[in-house]
Protein backbone atom coordinates (compact mmCIF):
# COMPACT_ATOMS: atom_id res chain seq x y z
CA UNK A 1 0.00 0.00 0.00
CA UNK A 2 1.39 3.42 -0.97
CA UNK A 3 2.46 5.86 1.75
CA UNK A 4 3.01 3.06 4.24
CA UNK A 5 6.81 3.04 4.60
CA UNK A 6 7.97 3.14 8.21
CA UNK A 7 10.08 6.11 9.21
CA UNK A 8 13.34 5.33 10.99
CA UNK A 9 16.85 6.71 11.36
CA UNK A 10 17.96 4.56 8.43
CA UNK A 11 14.89 5.54 6.38
CA UNK A 12 13.93 9.11 7.32
CA UNK A 13 11.53 11.38 5.47
CA UNK A 14 11.65 15.06 4.51
CA UNK A 15 9.31 17.88 5.51
CA UNK A 16 9.61 21.18 3.66
CA UNK A 17 7.68 24.37 4.42
CA UNK A 18 7.14 27.11 1.81
CA UNK A 19 6.25 30.38 3.53
CA UNK A 20 4.75 33.39 1.75
CA UNK A 21 6.75 36.46 2.83
CA UNK A 22 5.16 38.99 0.48
CA UNK A 23 4.20 42.54 1.54
CA UNK A 24 0.57 41.55 2.21
CA UNK A 25 1.77 39.33 5.06
CA UNK A 26 2.14 42.56 7.08
CA UNK A 27 -1.66 42.69 7.32
CA UNK A 28 -3.42 41.57 10.55
CA UNK A 29 -4.27 37.89 10.72
CA UNK A 30 -8.05 37.55 10.45
CA UNK A 31 -9.46 35.86 13.54
CA UNK A 32 -6.17 36.13 15.46
CA UNK A 33 -6.43 36.78 19.17
CA UNK A 34 -6.04 40.47 19.93
CA UNK A 35 -3.13 41.40 22.17
CA UNK A 36 -3.03 44.98 23.36
CA UNK A 37 -4.66 47.21 20.74
CA UNK A 38 -3.67 45.37 17.56
CA UNK A 39 -3.82 41.87 16.11
CA UNK A 40 -0.46 40.31 15.15
CA UNK A 41 0.46 40.27 11.47
CA UNK A 42 0.07 37.17 9.35
CA UNK A 43 3.87 37.06 9.04
CA UNK A 44 4.28 37.05 12.84
CA UNK A 45 1.63 34.39 13.45
CA UNK A 46 3.04 32.18 10.68
CA UNK A 47 6.61 32.44 12.00
CA UNK A 48 5.49 31.65 15.55
CA UNK A 49 3.35 28.68 14.46
CA UNK A 50 6.04 27.09 12.26
CA UNK A 51 8.82 27.69 14.82
CA UNK A 52 6.62 25.99 17.42
CA UNK A 53 5.88 23.12 15.04
CA UNK A 54 9.61 22.60 14.46
CA UNK A 55 10.03 22.37 18.24
CA UNK A 56 7.20 19.81 18.41
CA UNK A 57 8.84 17.73 15.65
CA UNK A 58 12.05 17.71 17.69
CA UNK A 59 10.13 16.52 20.77
CA UNK A 60 8.54 13.71 18.73
CA UNK A 61 12.02 12.54 17.75
CA UNK A 62 13.53 12.85 21.25
CA UNK A 63 14.47 9.50 22.83
CA UNK A 64 16.69 8.46 25.74
CA UNK A 65 19.72 8.38 23.45
CA UNK A 66 19.01 11.86 22.05
CA UNK A 67 17.11 13.33 19.12
CA UNK A 68 16.83 10.72 16.38
CA UNK A 69 16.94 11.84 12.76
CA UNK A 70 13.52 10.61 11.65
CA UNK A 71 13.00 13.86 9.75
CA UNK A 72 15.06 16.19 7.61
CA UNK A 73 13.41 19.60 7.43
CA UNK A 74 13.61 22.75 5.36
CA UNK A 75 11.93 26.17 5.31
CA UNK A 76 11.81 28.28 2.14
CA UNK A 77 10.66 31.89 2.32
CA UNK A 78 9.38 33.64 -0.81
CA UNK A 79 8.80 37.36 -1.10
CA UNK A 80 11.63 39.81 -1.53
CA UNK A 81 13.80 36.74 -2.20
CA UNK A 82 13.29 33.01 -2.63
CA UNK A 83 15.68 31.30 -0.25
CA UNK A 84 16.07 28.67 2.47
CA UNK A 85 15.49 30.25 5.89
CA UNK A 86 17.36 27.46 7.71
CA UNK A 87 20.71 26.39 6.32
CA UNK A 88 22.56 23.20 7.28
CA UNK A 89 26.19 22.99 8.27
CA UNK A 90 28.55 22.07 5.45
CA UNK A 91 28.62 18.39 6.40
CA UNK A 92 24.89 18.15 5.63
CA UNK A 93 24.96 19.78 2.19
CA UNK A 94 24.71 16.32 0.62
CA UNK A 95 21.11 16.17 1.90
CA UNK A 96 20.09 18.89 -0.54
CA UNK A 97 19.93 21.78 1.94
CA UNK A 98 17.52 19.88 4.18
CA UNK A 99 18.53 19.87 7.84
CA UNK A 100 18.51 16.73 10.04
CA UNK A 101 16.20 17.25 13.00
CA UNK A 102 19.01 16.66 15.53
CA UNK A 103 21.04 19.44 13.90
CA UNK A 104 17.98 21.70 14.11
CA UNK A 105 17.59 20.91 17.82
CA UNK A 106 21.18 21.90 18.55
CA UNK A 107 21.27 25.14 16.56
CA UNK A 108 18.31 27.49 16.96
CA UNK A 109 18.93 31.07 15.88
CA UNK A 110 18.21 32.10 19.48
CA UNK A 111 16.12 31.27 22.55
CA UNK A 112 13.43 33.76 23.55
CA UNK A 113 11.65 33.97 26.89
CA UNK A 114 7.88 33.95 26.45
CA UNK A 115 4.80 33.62 28.61
CA UNK A 116 2.77 30.41 28.32
CA UNK A 117 -0.52 29.56 30.00
CA UNK A 118 -0.33 26.31 31.99
CA UNK A 119 -2.92 24.57 34.20
CA UNK A 120 -2.82 25.73 37.82
CA UNK A 121 -4.24 22.46 39.21
CA UNK A 122 -7.44 24.20 40.28
CA UNK A 123 -9.27 24.27 36.97
CA UNK A 124 -7.68 27.52 35.82
CA UNK A 125 -4.47 28.70 34.20
CA UNK A 126 -1.43 30.69 35.20
CA UNK A 127 1.23 32.30 33.07
CA UNK A 128 4.68 30.74 33.16
CA UNK A 129 7.90 31.92 31.52
CA UNK A 130 9.30 29.38 29.06
CA UNK A 131 12.20 29.22 26.62
CA UNK A 132 10.99 29.45 23.00
CA UNK A 133 13.48 28.41 20.27
CA UNK A 134 13.46 30.55 17.12
CA UNK A 135 14.97 29.33 13.84
CA UNK A 136 13.75 32.14 11.58
CA UNK A 137 12.07 35.54 11.90
CA UNK A 138 8.98 36.96 10.17
CA UNK A 139 9.51 38.95 6.99
CA UNK A 140 7.09 40.62 4.57
CA UNK A 141 8.15 42.53 1.45
CA UNK A 142 7.50 42.66 -2.31
CA UNK A 143 5.47 40.18 -4.37
CA UNK A 144 4.57 36.48 -4.20
CA UNK A 145 7.02 34.44 -6.34
CA UNK A 146 5.31 31.14 -5.58
CA UNK A 147 6.36 29.50 -8.86
CA UNK A 148 10.03 30.10 -8.02
CA UNK A 149 9.49 28.68 -4.53
CA UNK A 150 7.82 25.54 -5.90
CA UNK A 151 10.65 25.16 -8.43
CA UNK A 152 13.29 25.40 -5.67
CA UNK A 153 11.30 22.90 -3.59
CA UNK A 154 11.22 20.51 -6.56
CA UNK A 155 15.01 20.70 -6.86
CA UNK A 156 15.46 19.97 -3.15
CA UNK A 157 12.93 17.13 -3.23
CA UNK A 158 14.56 15.56 -6.29
CA UNK A 159 17.94 15.55 -4.56
CA UNK A 160 16.39 14.05 -1.42
CA UNK A 161 14.65 11.26 -3.34
CA UNK A 162 17.85 10.36 -5.20
CA UNK A 163 19.45 9.77 -1.79
CA UNK A 164 16.41 8.06 -0.19
CA UNK A 165 14.54 6.23 -2.96
CA UNK A 166 12.73 3.81 -0.62
CA UNK A 167 11.59 6.27 2.08
CA UNK A 168 8.19 7.73 2.90
CA UNK A 169 7.79 10.48 0.26
CA UNK A 170 8.68 14.09 1.09
CA UNK A 171 5.93 16.34 2.45
CA UNK A 172 5.80 19.94 1.19
CA UNK A 173 3.47 22.44 2.88
CA UNK A 174 2.88 25.75 1.09
CA UNK A 175 1.36 28.54 3.21
CA UNK A 176 0.25 31.71 1.41
CA UNK A 177 -2.20 34.60 1.64
CA UNK A 178 -2.29 35.62 -2.02
CA UNK A 179 -1.98 34.71 -5.67
CA UNK A 180 1.37 34.01 -7.29
CA UNK A 181 2.89 37.06 -9.02
CA UNK A 182 5.32 35.11 -11.23
CA UNK A 183 3.07 32.86 -13.32
CA UNK A 184 0.74 29.88 -13.00
CA UNK A 185 1.81 27.75 -10.01
CA UNK A 186 -0.28 24.72 -11.02
CA UNK A 187 2.31 23.50 -13.52
CA UNK A 188 5.08 23.83 -10.95
CA UNK A 189 2.95 22.05 -8.34
CA UNK A 190 2.29 19.16 -10.71
CA UNK A 191 6.00 18.85 -11.46
CA UNK A 192 6.84 18.84 -7.74
CA UNK A 193 4.25 16.17 -7.01
CA UNK A 194 5.53 13.97 -9.85
CA UNK A 195 8.80 13.19 -8.05
CA UNK A 196 8.31 9.92 -6.19
CA UNK A 197 9.98 7.33 -3.99
CA UNK A 198 9.06 3.65 -4.16
CA UNK A 199 6.36 4.46 -1.58
CA UNK A 200 4.53 7.18 -3.50
CA UNK A 201 4.64 10.66 -5.01
CA UNK A 202 5.72 13.78 -3.12
CA UNK A 203 2.85 15.18 -1.06
CA UNK A 204 2.03 18.86 -1.58
CA UNK A 205 -0.41 20.52 0.82
CA UNK A 206 -1.60 24.12 0.64
CA UNK A 207 -2.90 26.55 3.25
CA UNK A 208 -4.54 29.88 2.42
CA UNK A 209 -4.23 32.33 5.30
CA UNK A 210 -7.16 34.45 6.36
CA UNK A 211 -7.48 38.21 6.02
CA UNK A 212 -11.06 38.19 7.26
CA UNK A 213 -13.37 36.64 9.83
CA UNK A 214 -14.91 34.24 7.30
CA UNK A 215 -14.95 30.58 8.42
CA UNK A 216 -12.26 28.25 7.14
CA UNK A 217 -12.90 25.46 4.64
CA UNK A 218 -10.76 22.60 5.92
CA UNK A 219 -9.78 19.42 4.06
CA UNK A 220 -12.37 19.60 1.27
CA UNK A 221 -13.09 16.63 -0.99
CA UNK A 222 -14.57 18.62 -3.89
CA UNK A 223 -14.43 22.10 -5.39
CA UNK A 224 -18.16 22.27 -4.62
CA UNK A 225 -17.24 22.76 -0.95
CA UNK A 226 -15.23 25.88 -1.79
CA UNK A 227 -16.42 29.47 -2.25
CA UNK A 228 -16.68 30.87 -5.78
CA UNK A 229 -13.06 31.87 -5.83
CA UNK A 230 -10.68 31.00 -8.67
CA UNK A 231 -7.71 31.07 -6.33
CA UNK A 232 -9.34 28.61 -3.93
CA UNK A 233 -10.00 26.23 -6.82
CA UNK A 234 -6.39 26.60 -8.02
CA UNK A 235 -4.90 25.78 -4.60
CA UNK A 236 -7.29 22.82 -4.29
CA UNK A 237 -6.10 21.50 -7.65
CA UNK A 238 -2.47 21.96 -6.59
CA UNK A 239 -2.98 19.87 -3.43
CA UNK A 240 -2.37 16.14 -2.98
CA UNK A 241 -4.95 13.67 -1.79
CA UNK A 242 -4.51 12.83 1.89
CA UNK A 243 -2.97 9.36 2.31
CA UNK A 244 -4.60 6.84 4.63
CA UNK A 245 -2.53 7.59 7.74
CA UNK A 246 -3.33 11.30 7.52
CA UNK A 247 -7.02 10.67 6.85
CA UNK A 248 -7.06 8.57 10.02
CA UNK A 249 -5.35 11.39 11.94
CA UNK A 250 -7.89 13.87 10.56
CA UNK A 251 -10.79 11.66 11.63
CA UNK A 252 -9.34 11.52 15.15
CA UNK A 253 -9.43 15.34 15.15
CA UNK A 254 -13.12 15.30 14.21
CA UNK A 255 -12.89 15.92 10.46
CA UNK A 256 -15.20 14.16 8.00
CA UNK A 257 -12.93 12.83 5.26
CA UNK A 258 -13.28 10.69 2.15
CA UNK A 259 -10.93 9.02 -0.32
CA UNK A 260 -11.06 12.31 -2.29
CA UNK A 261 -10.06 14.60 0.60
CA UNK A 262 -7.17 16.88 -0.28
CA UNK A 263 -4.59 18.48 1.95
CA UNK A 264 -5.92 22.02 1.62
CA UNK A 265 -7.35 24.67 3.93
CA UNK A 266 -8.95 27.83 2.55
CA UNK A 267 -9.15 31.03 4.62
CA UNK A 268 -7.39 29.45 7.59
CA UNK A 269 -7.52 31.13 10.97
CA UNK A 270 -4.72 30.46 13.50
CA UNK A 271 -6.54 27.49 15.03
CA UNK A 272 -7.17 25.88 11.63
CA UNK A 273 -3.55 26.51 10.65
CA UNK A 274 -2.14 24.76 13.72
CA UNK A 275 -4.59 21.86 13.46
CA UNK A 276 -3.81 21.26 9.80
CA UNK A 277 -0.04 21.45 10.23
CA UNK A 278 -0.21 18.85 13.01
CA UNK A 279 -2.10 16.49 10.67
CA UNK A 280 0.06 17.24 7.62
CA UNK A 281 3.29 16.44 9.48
CA UNK A 282 2.04 13.15 10.93
CA UNK A 283 3.01 10.87 8.05
CA UNK A 284 3.56 7.37 9.46
CA UNK A 285 4.90 5.28 12.33
CA UNK A 286 8.28 6.24 13.78
CA UNK A 287 10.60 3.32 14.54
Amino acid sequence: MAYSAEISRTSPTAILFLLDQSASMQEPFGGAEQRGDAAPSKARVLADVVNRLLQNLILRCAKEDGVRDYFYVGVIGYGERVQPLIRPAEEYRVAGDLVPISHLAERPLRLEERLKKVPDGKGGFVEQRVKFPVWFDPHAKNGTPMCQALDLAASMVRTWIDLHPHSFPPIVINITDGEATDGDPLRYAQQLRSFATDDGETLLFNVHLSSSEEPAVELPSSVDELPRDEYAVLLFQMSSLLPFTMRAAAEQEGYRVTMDTRGFVFNADPVALVRFLEIGTRPSTLR
